[in-house]
């Protein structure tokens, strides 16, 4: 299979992104790109890396700029189980800014006492940041286990939450209380 295969800094450190003319297939963190390889590999085989600008790039950088939303602009190809692509298709409905508890996100799928099957699948995105694992925390509001790293996933869900765009005489509750010690 041949992938275009680009890297992004961004301020949480260097990105890789893989794409078919179908989507992003992967992006990864630098501290996780040979676990991407190796799932990549496993899903189609042989692969063959090729230069050019991913088109999810622009859309990246957009996002690191402030416009949550860009996010969703960027067409994925994420592979999966039936059940992993019902979870990641969840997690690209979760707004920007907002949190999900992983038994919220089991409800959502209607698999209300599978949330330890959701937080495996959450663990297993291949498409970080986009599919956006990181809006997911404890019912408690804690946060934990994100492959890039808890720092990351503070820092994802801060910066959604400070780029949200002001509505008049809207409500936005953007997390649990208990989430902004974290933060």
């Amino acid at each position: 299979m041949r992938l275009t295969v680009s890297r992004l800094e961004t301020p949480l450190g260097e990105v890789t992104l893989a794409s078919t003319p179908v989507g992003l297939v992967g992006l990864a963190f630098e501290n996780r790109v040979d676990s991407l390889w190796r799932f990549l590999k496993g899903r189609f085989g042989s692969i063959e890396p090729a230069g050019g600008e991913d088109p999810a790039r622009a859309e990246l950088r957009a996002y690191f700029d402030g416009a949550i939303g860009a996010l969703e602009k960027i067409r994925t190809d994420s592979g999966g189980t039936e059940f992993q692509c019902r979870v990641w298709a969840a997690l690209r409905r979760i707004a920007g800014g907002r949190t999900l508890s992983y038994s919220e996100l089991a409800r959502s799928i209607e698999q209300p006492t599978g949330f330890r099957a959701v937080a495996t699948a959450n663990a297993t995105n291949p498409v970080a940041i986009v599919i956006p694992c990181h809006r997911v925390i404890h019912a408690d509001g804690s946060i934990s286990g994100y492959g890039g790293g808890v720092d990351r996933k503070k820092w994802l869900l801060r910066h959604e939450a400070d780029n949200l765009p002001f509505v008049l005489g809207a409500t936005i509750d953007v997390a649990p209380k208990s989430l902004s010690k974290e933060l």
